[in-house]
């Protein structure tokens, strides 16, 4: 998992949400926003055990994030629902993702 991923929280009270990792933290931790309910100013510290890679975009926002540009909190929340549009594609809706 790397700065720039979407992932998918399996535990806590953002159970199901996607969010772009931001940054690597220290001690096998990720900081995850999604641009709504964790904006990019405050982004959630999550263990990388609860968390699910969902892929790992390229262009946009995750360049932007790997290349330490700023990013606003509305490309967060386009970035998230492309990648929900590509799942419910590719998937058909086999999970349900909050968002």
């Amino acid at each position: 998992m790397e700065t720039g991923d979407v992932v998918i929280s399996r535990t806590g009270r953002d159970k199901g949400r996607l969010m772009f990792v931001v940054s690597e933290a220290p001690e096998n931790d990720i900081f995850a926003a999604d641009g709504r309910l964790r904006r990019i100013e405050n982004p959630k510290r999550k263990r990388k055990k609860h968390v699910e890679r969902v892929l790992s975009p390229r262009g946009g926002v995750s360049e932007k994030l790997r290349n330490g540009r700023n990013v606003t909190n509305a490309e967060l929340r386009r970035g998230i629902t492309d990648v929900k549009c590509e799942i419910q594609n590719t998937e058909s809706g086999k999970e349900e993702i909050h968002g």
